[in-house]
Parts: C-alpha cells; sequence; structure tokens
C-alpha cells in the first residue's frame, strides 16, 4: 500500500511566500503510462504535480511527486532542515502504521541539472523490506522543489530508470 504524504509536501515551505500566479511553471516528461494530475495545495505560493503508476486493477505501485513553492526573495531556506523535518515525519507516519523505516545520510545530488539534496528510506514490516521512499529537493530560481517518489520495494527498483528518466527531463 502507498499512502501519498500530502501534507509533507506543502508545510515544509507554506509560510515563505505569497504568490498568485505561477509564471515559470517547472516542466516535466512524466513516463508514458502514469496517470498524472495537478493536486491543490491549500497555499497559493505552492504547486503540485502527481504521477501514478498502477497495476490492472488500478492499485498504486509507485507514486512521483513534484511540489514548487516560491520563496519570498529575502528568506533563506535551510533545505538541510527541511529535508530533515520531512524525513522524521515520514518515519514518524510509518511507525504509527505499524511500519519501521531507516533511511540515509542525505546528501548531495541533482534534480533537473540543479544541485540538490537527497535522503532515501527504506519502510520495512516485520523484517520484510516493503517500500522506499526518497525525497530530493532543490532551490533555483526563487523557488524551492521537492520531488517525492514511493513505490513497492521491487516496483520501485524495476522504476529505475522511468524515475531517472522524470529527474533528468525536469526544467525548474
Amino acid at each position: 500500500m502507498i499512502r501519498p504524504f500530502l501534507w509533507l509536501f506543502v508545510l515544509p515551505f507554506a509560510s515563505v511566500a505569497s504568490v498568485g500566479a505561477w509564471a515559470d511553471d517547472p516542466q516535466v516528461a512524466w513516463p508514458p503510462g502514469w496517470s498524472v494530475e495537478a493536486l491543490p495545495s491549500g497555499a497559493s505560493a505552492t504547486q503540485r504535480q502527481r504521477a501514478t503508476k498502477s497495476d490492472p486493477a488500478g492499485n498504486a505501485l509507485m507514486v512521483m511527486e513534484l511540489t514548487t513553492t516560491a520563496v519570498e526573495p529575502d528568506h533563506q531556506v535551510n533545505l538541510q532542515g527541511v529535508l530533515l523535518e520531512m524525513r522524521k515525519s515520514i518515519q514518524k507516519d510509518f511507525f504509527q502504521g505499524g511500519y519501521q523505516s531507516v533511511c540515509n545520510k542525505i546528501h548531495a545530488s541533482m534534480l533537473g541539472g540543479v544541485t540538490a539534496l537527497e535522503t532515501t528510506c527504506t519502510i520495512t514490516q516485520n523484517g520484510r523490506h516493503v517500500l522506499s521512499q526518497t525525497l530530493v529537493a532543490a532551490l533555483n530560481g526563487g523557488k524551492a522543489y521537492v520531488l517525492s517518489y514511493a513505490g513497492q520495494a521491487q516496483v520501485y527498483v524495476e522504476s529505475q530508470n522511468e524515475i531517472q528518466s522524470v529527474r533528468n527531463s525536469l526544467k525548474l
């Protein structure tokens, strides 16, 4: 079961700006066959898109979500701190659902050609690896971006080419 953690993507940046229109939306090439939707954000400075890979019965196997948040020009975003808080929230939520999670150290990465920070969590239940979730965060051009992707353990591994394609296709 993949549960989207919608509140995780909005809260870390929700109070940093108030912007009405989005002149430069991020561009992303979602994988063929994935269901794509724009999501309500709850904050005027935040924009969200989600793509879901489902099995023939319609059950979500893999979910990718891109959140874009405008940042006030004078606001300094502690990207590592934001990512740490998001990671803690994910771990807490999984723990409350009866799962255990271990996340790797936050490390440097790339997202759409922009320097980013990344962490991946392995989620287990009764010692069995059931899910993986990765968070990638970047700042560029007065906006903060978070790409989160999660999937069933085997599907996550099998989807690495699609994931990398999305990450490379992003124009932030």
